[in-house]
């Protein structure tokens, strides 16, 4: 389960990387730095899209490490093949309605003036800054999911690692702990 779960955060942290990086490398050698509508917002979709899911990700490779070191007979048998897909594709959910509202929220906006973003990607309140309409409630909605799903994955991570901690300082053996502790930190 957990080279299951390293093999989709690895694949999410390439494909956050492949998608900013191909445009900014191009815009080294041009002088006008231009993108598209439709290439702005399809670089924000898919940023947020992986943005959220890596979050979520780590997330679930902290409850993987939970159950390993504090439910280890039964960890077989709750780390199943169905939980571990679902550890997966809950996150990948997750950042494709983050990336869904987000973008479809901030594209349906009125654009004038100068489309030009100081910036070196499409990120959201950049684009915001252009609109010509009130973007005051797609501010909100951005601080209130974002926020959310942050929060959310933080404390998922934080609450397994504290009950690890606690499962470990509870172990007699200074090897005991000492193995646990490692396994953890791998």
């Amino acid at each position: 389960p957990m080279y299951f779960l390293l093999s989709h955060l690895s694949f999410v942290d390439v494909c956050s990387a492949s998608v900013t990086g191909p445009k900014m490398l191009t815009d080294i050698f041009v002088e006008e730095k231009v993108i598209s509508f439709f290439g702005c917002a399809a670089q924000l979709w898919i940023i947020c899209q992986f943005v959220v899911t890596g979050c979520f990700l780590l997330a679930s490779m902290a409850y993987d490490r939970y159950v390993a070191i504090c439910k280890p007979l039964l960890y077989t048998l709750i780390m199943s093949q169905r939980v571990c897909v679902q550890l997966v594709v809950g996150p990948y959910v997750l950042g494709l309605i983050s990336a869904v509202t987000h973008t479809t929220f901030a594209f349906h906006l009125p654009y004038c003036g100068p489309k030009i973003i100081n910036h070196f990607f499409c990120d959201l309140l950049p684009v915001l800054s252009l609109a010509c309409a009130d973007t005051q409630v797609n501010k909100l909605l951005l601080f209130i999911v974002a926020g959310a799903l942050g929060v959310l994955s933080g404390v998922i991570i934080l609450v397994s690692y504290i009950c690890i901690v606690i499962a470990v300082l509870k172990i007699r053996s200074a090897d005991g702990r000492h193995r646990a502790f490692s396994t953890c930190s791998s």
